[in-house]
């Protein structure tokens, strides 16, 4: 797969790459709904997910690391458990003016 950057605004690279990931990651119904309770309830248990979306262990991690490589939720480990939390400035990040300006930069 090719990669493409551009320049933003603030000269730094951008990684197409990067937002493919980040769109992959949201293109799925079980992901958002993961994200969605996870922003209702805060912080929660992988054993305390598998019963709020209705998925098994295994299922369920597959998607949460698919939503953690991308940036939107952090994990913390307590004990033996996994805690999983929206991570707030990866999701406003996507939906900021951070990718408009990419494709409508400002003169």
């Amino acid at each position: 797969m090719e990669t493409f950057n551009a320049k933003s605004t603030h000269q730094e690279e951008v990684s197409f790459e990067d937002y493919e990931q980040k769109f992959k990651a949201l293109a799925d119904q079980l992901r958002l709904k993961i994200m969605y309770e996870l922003n209702q309830k805060g912080q929660l248990c992988v054993c305390d997910l598998t019963e709020v979306v209705g998925l098994s262990q295994s299922k369920l991690s597959y998607h949460l690391k698919i939503l953690l490589d991308a940036g939107f939720i952090t994990r913390e480990k307590i004990g033996t458990w996994n805690y999983y939390q929206l991570h707030d400035s990866g999701v406003k990040a996507i939906l900021s003016d951070e990718l408009c300006c990419i494709f409508y930069p400002r003169s």
